[in-house]
C-alpha cells in the first residue's frame, strides 16, 4: 500500500509535489513547536500558524519562541523552510513563463472545440484571419504552420500549433477532430503541382483522423481537383481559375472591375444557405422571394445536388431538400 501511494504522488505534477512537501514541512514545525515551547503557542494551529509566517518571511512577531529548542527549531525552519517556499514560487513562476513561450512557439495542443482550423501562413490566411476577427462575433482559430517560428497574430482567439500538416501528431495537437471547418491553403512557395500535392496529403491525414470534418481546399492546377475530391474534399477552391475570372471580368468591363467591386461588398455581407423544407416546398421560385422579402437577407439563388442556380427562373419550383443561398 505505502508503495502504492509513493508512485501515484510520482505521478503527481512537479508543482503539486513541490507544494505538497512544502505543506507538509511547515505542517511538521507548526506541530512540533507546540509541543517545544507550550506556554508559548498554546494550540497546534498557533504553531502552524507561526511556521508558515516565519517561512514566508513575513514575521509578524506575534509568536516568539524562547527557548533553546524553540530557537533551533527556528532557524531549521529560516534556512529550510523559507528555501522551500522560495523554490515553489520559482518553480511556479517558470512554469508559467514555459507555458507561455509554449503557446507562442506553437508546442502547444488546442484543447477547444467548434474552432476554424487554417493549414498554411500566407497573405491569404492573414487576411482570413483579419475579416473573422472583425467579423463581430470571434471564433476560436487554430494556425497550423511549419514555417513559423512564433504565433504571427497577437489576439486570444489564435492558436498556433508548429508542424507539418501531414503528420498525425500536429492535427492532433490541433485537435482538428472537434473543428466545425479545416481550409487548407496552398504554398505558393512551391511549384504549382508540388503544392496540391502537399495539400492533397495534408487532407488525407486529416481525413485519415477524422472523416466527419468538412475540409475545404485550395487546389492551383485543374488536373489535381479530381484527386481533391477524391480524397475527401468537402469544397475544393482553384484559386488560379478565380484570379482569371477576374482577370476576364475586368477585360470585358474595360477596366471598371464591377465583379471586384461585388466580390468587396461580399467580405461584409455574408453568403449564407439554409434548407428549403417543408414551408417552401412545391412553391415557385416567385412565390419563395416574396416570402423572403420580409426577412433581412437577399435571396439569389437555388442549390440543387451538385446543381448551382443563381437567378433561377421565376417558375422554378423549390423542393424539399434544395438549399436557398441567400445574402446576409
Amino acid at each position: 500500500m505505502p508503495s502504492r501511494l509513493y508512485i501515484t504522488f510520482l505521478r503527481l505534477p512537479v508543482l503539486i509535489r513541490i507544494l505538497f512537501i512544502t505543506l507538509l514541512f511547515l505542517i511538521a514545525f507548526g506541530i512540533a513547536v507546540h509541543f517545544l515551547e507550550p506556554e508559548t503557542f498554546l494550540t497546534i494551529y498557533d504553531g502552524i500558524w507561526w511556521a508558515f509566517i516565519t517561512a514566508t518571511t513575513v514575521g509578524y512577531g506575534d509568536y516568539v519562541p524562547q527557548s533553546f529548542l524553540g530557537r533551533t527549531a527556528a532557524v531549521l525552519l529560516i534556512l529550510f523552510g523559507a528555501g522551500l517556499v522560495s523554490f515553489y514560487l520559482v518553480s511556479l513562476a517558470t512554469a508559467a513563463v514555459t507555458k507561455q513561450n509554449a503557446f507562442s512557439e506553437g508546442r502547444l495542443a488546442f484543447k477547444g472545440m467548434k474552432h476554424i482550423a487554417i493549414v498554411g501562413w500566407n497573405e491569404r490566411s492573414r487576411e482570413i484571419i483579419s475579416k473573422l476577427n472583425t467579423s463581430g462575433i470571434p471564433v476560436d482559430i487554430v494556425l497550423i504552420d511549419e514555417t513559423l517560428d512564433e504565433n504571427p497574430i497577437d489576439s486570444r482567439y489564435i492558436h498556433f500549433i508548429k508542424g507539418k500538416p501531414h503528420v498525425d501528431g500536429t492535427i492532433l495537437k490541433g485537435n482538428v477532430s472537434k473543428a466545425e471547418m479545416v481550409l487548407i491553403t496552398a504554398d505558393h512557395g512551391h511549384e504549382e503541382t508540388q503544392a496540391d500535392m502537399n495539400s492533397i496529403l495534408t487532407l488525407l491525414t486529416i481525413k485519415g483522423l477524422c472523416p466527419e470534418v468538412k475540409c475545404i481546399v485550395e487546389i492551383l492546377t485543374p488536373e489535381q481537383v479530381v484527386n481533391a475530391k477524391r480524397a475527401g474534399a468537402d469544397q475544393v477552391l482553384q484559386s488560379n481559375r478565380l484570379t482569371s475570372i477576374f482577370m476576364l471580368s475586368s477585360l470585358h468591363s474595360k477596366g471598371a472591375g464591377l465583379l471586384m467591386e461585388i466580390i468587396g461588398e461580399l467580405q461584409e455581407n455574408r453568403l449564407d444557405t439554409g434548407e428549403a423544407g417543408d414551408s417552401f416546398a412545391g412553391k415557385s421560385f416567385a412565390e419563395v422571394k416574396n416570402i423572403w422579402a420580409g426577412r433581412e437577407s437577399l435571396l439569389i439563388g437555388v442549390s440543387r445536388g451538385d446543381e448551382l442556380m443563381i437567378n433561377p427562373p421565376l417558375s422554378l419550383t423549390v423542393e424539399s431538400g434544395d438549399q436557398l443561398i441567400s445574402i446576409k
